[in-house]
């Protein structure tokens, strides 16, 4: 039998594939899971436990940026305009978010 808390857990976490390589995606504020409201500026941490991942990473996820806010000039297709997976992946829940790497070099 599951635990309760396996069905439904009390912090937000992701088991992800990206790119043949699994990690997890988690938050550390439980409203993320009960209040829409929640969802606007948020912080969710990525751990893959490759060796070129040294610690977590910490992102800050903003639902509501705008698409036009991005550079205008670059072609969808240009280097500039690609962006790592796990960005993809966070995209897959909250469509058109912008992703803050704060500081650290986005990998995958």
């Amino acid at each position: 039998q599951v635990c309760p808390r396996l069905r439904t857990p009390r912090l937000p976490v992701w088991l992800c594939s990206i790119t043949g390589r699994h990690g997890v995606l988690f938050g550390t504020d439980s409203r993320l899971l009960s209040d829409w409201k929640m969802e606007r500026v948020f912080h969710l941490y990525f751990y893959n436990g490759q060796p070129e991942q040294t610690k977590t990473a910490h992102l800050t996820i903003d639902t509501h940026s705008h698409h036009w806010e991005e550079g205008q000039s670059e072609e969808p297709s240009s280097p500039g305009k690609r962006r790592p997976s796990v960005e993809m992946a966070i995209r897959t829940k909250w469509s058109g978010a912008t992703v803050s790497w704060n500081g650290i070099d986005p990998f995958f």
